[in-house]
């Protein structure tokens, strides 16, 4: 009989096959091909069909014919260059890189930590692991890490705090109280795919902004939930390991950067809200010049504060190192960049082939001839997303993956590209961390074994699989419960 437990057999099973699977850079260099072919095909077999809303034919255009070569030549550069998800990303993260660079980001999370009541400890550090996506790898390698130390000095198992952390910071990526980088990334590849149906839609970075406040709010108090009601009483103090690095920064150069921040912001939103704002344009605020650049902003109030906090602390002294920070950040981007210049080639030829709007009317079609419920077809691609991120980690490279196919098919039924990115965002941040495919989940083993020598990968997937499973329930139910009370998702929803 097979002593090894279910969760370590599992996780070895999803680690073979997942290990087997081409780099998404491949995988979607391997799409764009299947495009140029079934392109082709498509045009031989005669397939048509009816534009549901406009009524007019709608034929395959080859990529293997004159006129698709041609395309393919003329627009590859353009495809990148004008692909949503590349420029609004750049732009904030030239901010965030600075701010976090310049150790104001990980300072703030430092000193938000350790001035935590004790009777709040727990939904203190599950709030600032979500809030700390805005960051990026500072999440991992600060909240993380300093939640073992303060849980610990708490008298509590470390390993409670690793695994509450982890499930805010890596299970909650998708929720925050502030727009961030991730709405940038998403709501893009949201455009593009919805302007396969209509060329005029556009899909705000705040789109589900409502949702994904109350969601961090739920969030926050679900992990805490579980980790009193059934992870903590199962872990057993472990004999203390050595404590991470918690040295301090300065803390009075942090203060006056977040001063500035906000009153930066307070002066572009009195330029924004009033009627005779020169922010504000002559329509609503939600189409005034102030929403339109709201990338170029949020990286603009993080980078000054970055600034701010290097100069004040003593990192800045000289504009080489800023200059260099930011070097260093569009560095760290350079997989992504590679990534996008791919998947942008493959979500234009399935545009221009109209494949995307000839699959996209066909799946409609089923879907209506179904007659499933809006809500039932919403929870649907939940669990599918969540079923692809267990070997699949990459955020932008799954949604640029699916969004061309969902988000036009799931227009044609009544379901806005909002409420799609909305339930990919619960199925993607869900079952984060209980893959080992997920690039972090070896960074946390290892802090738990600083902990618990013995503890493995199914150590950590059975730690967290409480998580993942209640996050799921919980955060589809409440999209469904928005969705039933027809509450908007964001201000441009």
């Amino acid at each position: 009989m097979n002593k090894t437990p279910l969760w370590t057999r599992m996780a070895a099973a999803i680690e073979l096959w997942g290990n087997r699977l081409p780099a998404p850079v491949i995988l979607f260099m391997a799409l764009w091909l299947l495009v140029v072919v079934f392109s082709a095909l498509a045009v031989w077999l005669g397939w048509q069909s009816q534009h549901p809303v406009s009524g007019a034919l709608i034929e395959p255009r080859s990529l293997l014919s004159e006129s698709g070569v041609v395309w393919l030549l003329d627009s590859a550069v353009t495809n990148f260059t004008q692909f949503a998800p590349v420029g609004p990303v750049l732009v904030v993260m030239l901010g965030l890189g600075l701010a976090e660079r310049s150790g104001l980001l990980g300072q703030w999370l430092r000193q938000a930590m350790q001035y935590l009541p004790g009777v709040g400890l727990t939904l203190g550090v599950v709030l600032l692991g979500i809030l700390s996506s805005l960051a990026f790898d500072a999440g991992y390698v600060v909240v993380i890490p300093l939640s073992a130390v303060l849980f610990q000095l708490a008298g509590r198992s470390p390993l409670a705090g690793i695994a509450a952390s982890f499930a805010a910071v890596s299970g909650g990526y998708s929720a925050n109280l502030l727009v961030g980088p991730v709405d940038a990334i998403l709501a893009g590849i949201s455009t593009e795919s919805a302007r396969i149906l209509t060329p005029d839609t556009e899909v705000s970075m705040v789109a589900n902004y409502y949702f994904m406040v109350v969601s961090t709010l739920m969030l926050t108090l679900l992990i805490s939930f579980v980790l009193h009601r059934w992870v903590e009483p199962l872990l057993q103090t472990q004999t203390p390991a050595d404590e991470p690095d918690v040295t301090e920064g300065d803390s009075l150069a942090a203060l006056l950067a977040a001063g500035l921040m906000l009153l930066l912001l307070a002066g572009l939103l009195l330029m924004a809200v009033p009627e005779q704002g020169i922010l504000r344009g002559s329509g609503s605020f939600l189409q005034s010049p102030f929403m339109h650049n709201i990338s170029l902003l949020v990286g603009l109030l993080f980078g000054l504060a970055g600034w701010c906090y290097g100069r004040l602390s003593g990192r800045y002294r000289n504009s080489r190192v800023i200059v260099s920070d930011m070097e260093d950040t569009f560095r760290a981007l350079a997989p992504y960049l590679v990534l996008m210049f791919f998947a942008a080639q493959f979500v234009a030829a399935f545009g221009w082939s109209q494949m995307g709007l000839l699959v996209a009317v066909e799946g409609a079609s089923l879907l209506q001839a179904l007659q499933l419920p809006m809500v039932l077809t919403v929870v649907l691609l939940i669990v599918l997303t969540a079923g692809i991120n267990l070997l699949l980690g990459s955020a932008s490279a799954k949604w640029t993956l699916l969004a061309p196919v969902l988000v036009p098919m799931l227009m044609l039924t009544g379901i806005a590209p909002e409420v799609s990115q909305a339930a990919y965002r619960i199925g993607d941040s869900s079952t984060n961390i209980i893959t080992p495919l997920m690039p972090y989940f070896p960074l946390v083993l290892a802090l738990v074994q600083k902990y618990r020598s013995d503890a493995g990968v199914g150590t950590l997937m059975a730690m967290m699989m409480p998580f993942s499973l209640m996050m799921l329930a919980g955060w589809t139910l409440l999209l469904g419960t928005w969705l039933l009370l027809g509450w908007p998702l964001g201000p441009a929803a």
